[in-house]
Formats: structure tokens, C-alpha cells, sequence
């Protein structure tokens, strides 16, 4: 959609992403979005967003079309890969770089979208781009995770993991050697005070428990298998963080680069190993684990064989 517009005289002199966002009544992000994707000229010249607006100037504005952010976007995603399928759920092996459903800010691939685009239909209450999902895993780890196929299963397994009734285990490789070999992490976990995308042990966050276990020590890093009690936001990086042993490769909590490079790591190592559940239906219990991705099994086989 084009349009012009012609200056005020009251919007002389004002920066040119403030003002348009005033002509247009939209916030001042968006009209800096449109103004640096070349969406806003002035007599046949692209606007710059720190320029002054002149009275009586006409701006022409194209508004291109923009994708719903929470739309499904129903494709094959490279990676993911069914681990056991019911009649009342499907458990998945979830790659790295595929959210759990859409999102805003998100374009990448989702488990919704997948799951769509390799014929699930699943049809359960609640926003539809979140269909059949009762946990999430962070876009950056990879591993096991369930998704509710029925309303009941998806109202039975939402309840079981609120009332954490789900053995939800993860290994990860954690710099350096946690002491004690056994231990429980108990701290409270809110958002970063001075990040909003970060996360850290907070007095006033919310209750969060993570114990662990060292299966093999390294020297420079150590594989640990983690249970969580709770499930905050990258609770485990956070904790492990905290203790000063953060994932090995987790360059926003921490982790040395000069090891991720060594390791040939570009997230976190980090991995959904295995997931515990009654059976929505039958009340048998449930089991499934995934095996290490490639980039994780190659940083693993170095250190194991001390090439780190």
C-alpha cells in the first residue's frame, strides 16, 4: 500500500521516524522500520530516520505486507524427526533452530509448522498457533519433546507438567568440573535487570530447582545429566552460569569462545535427552530419548579423545 502525506506545521523540525510515526498513528519503531527499509522518500530521495521533517514536504509511504507473526507457516523442516507416534500425541526429535510454535520476532521454522507440513492435524483449545504444544524447548536446544495430539492428551500432559509430575532429563557439557559431582542448584530465576532478552539468578525471580549429576569429566569441561524440578526459561544455562560453569559454547551466559571455537560449537551445548510421562489415556508410563546431535556428538568425541 502506497500513500502520501504532506508535513504539518507542527511536525517541522522533528526527527523523521518521531513525526511519522505521529502521521501515521503507529509506534515509532515500526515507522524507524519503514523509514531503514527504504519505504519513505521525499521528492524521489529515501528518508533518513535522524532527518528533520520541513514543513509542508510531501512524504510518500509504501507499507509493504507483512506476514502475521503468529500465522503457521505449514513446511518441512529439515531435522525433525518423529520418535514415537500415538494416537493421542507424537513425541519428536526437535532440531536446533526450530521454535516451538510461532511467535513474534520469530521467521524461522517451528514444531507447529512441521508437524503441519508433514500431515499431523491436531486439534486441540486454545490460540491455534500453539496447537497441541504443553512444553516448549528453547530455539537453541535440541532434544525430546511431546506434543498433544487430542484435547484430552492435551489437557492431561499441560497438567502433568504443571504439576511436574514429567522426568524431564537433559545432558549438557558444562565448563570446567561442578562441585560437589552430585548437587542441586536451588535459586530463583527472573529476567536480566540490564538485558531484556537475558535471564539470571534474581531475589525476587521465581522458584527454580535444577539437580545434576557429572557422568564424565574432561578437565577444560565436564557431562553432566540434569533433572530439572522446575521449568524457568533457559533455567539450566542460567544455573550452571551462576555456579561459573556455563554451558560450554553458551556465549550469552559466559562461556569462553576460544572453547566453543575449539569445539566447533555455535550454541550451547545442550540437549533434551530424555522425557518421562503417564500416558494420557492408558496411564502406562512413557519413555523416549533422543540421541546427541552431530555439532554436539563432534564437540563430545574431542574432548573424549582430549583433542580439545
Amino acid at each position: 500500500m502506497s500513500d502520501a502525506v504532506v508535513v504539518p506545521d507542527h511536525l517541522a523540525g522533528v526527527r523523521a521516524d518521531a513525526g511519522l510515526a505521529q502521521l501515521l498513528d503507529i509506534s515509532r519503531s515500526a515507522a524507524a522500520l519503514l523509514i531503514a527499509e527504504g519505504n519513505v522518500t521525499s521528492a524521489g530521495a529515501p528518508l533518513g530516520k535522524s532527518a528533520k521533517l520541513v514543513a509542508g514536504a510531501v512524504l510518500d509511504v509504501t507499507v509493504p505486507d507483512r506476514r502475521n507473526p503468529l500465522e503457521v507457516v505449514e513446511e518441512v523442516v529439515e531435522g525433525l524427526k518423529i520418535l514415537l507416534d500415538d494416537e493421542d500425541f507424537v513425541v519428536i526429535d526437535k532440531p536446533v533452530g526450530v521454535a516451538a510454535h510461532p511467535s513474534p520476532g520469530w521467521v524461522g521454522p517451528t514444531v507447529v509448522g512441521g508437524l503441519a507440513g508433514a500431515g499431523y492435524r491436531i486439534s486441540t483449545s486454545g490460540a491455534p498457533e500453539r496447537a497441541g504444544i504443553v512444553h516448549r524447548l528453547d530455539v537453541g536446544t535440541s532434544g525430546v519433546m511431546v506434543v498433544a495430539k487430542t484435547e484430552h492428551a492435551y489437557t492431561v500432559l499441560k497438567r502433568a507438567f504443571k504439576e511436574r509430575t514429567v522426568d524431564k532429563v537433559y545432558h549438557a557439557v558444562v565448563q570446567g568440573l561442578p562441585d560437589p559431582l552430585v548437587g542441586t542448584i536451588d535459586a530463583p530465576i527472573g529476567r536480566h535487570p540490564g538485558h531484556d532478552w537475558r535471564f539470571a539468578v534474581i531475589e525476587d525471580g521465581r522458584p527454580s530447582v535444577t539437580h545434576y549429576e557429572v557422568l564424565e569429566a574432561f578437565g577444560k569441561a565436564t557431562l553432566v545429566e540434569v533433572h530439572l524440578e522446575t521449568g524457568r526459561t533457559h533455567q539450566i544455562r542460567v544455573h550452571f552460569s551462576a555456579l561459573r560453569h556455563p554451558c560450554a559454547g553458551d556465549l550469552t551466559y559466559g562461556a569462553d569462545p576460544r572453547l566453543a571455537a575449539t569445539l566447533g560449537l555455535t550454541r550451547q551445548w545442550l540437549h533434551a535427552r530424555q522425557l518421562g510421562f503417564t500416558h494420557p489415556r492408558t496411564g502406562e508410563w512413557v519413555e523416549v530419548a533422543s540421541d546427541y546431535p552431530a555439532d554436539l556428538q563432534y564437540a563430545l568425541d574431542l574432548l573424549e579423545t582430549g583433542s580439545a
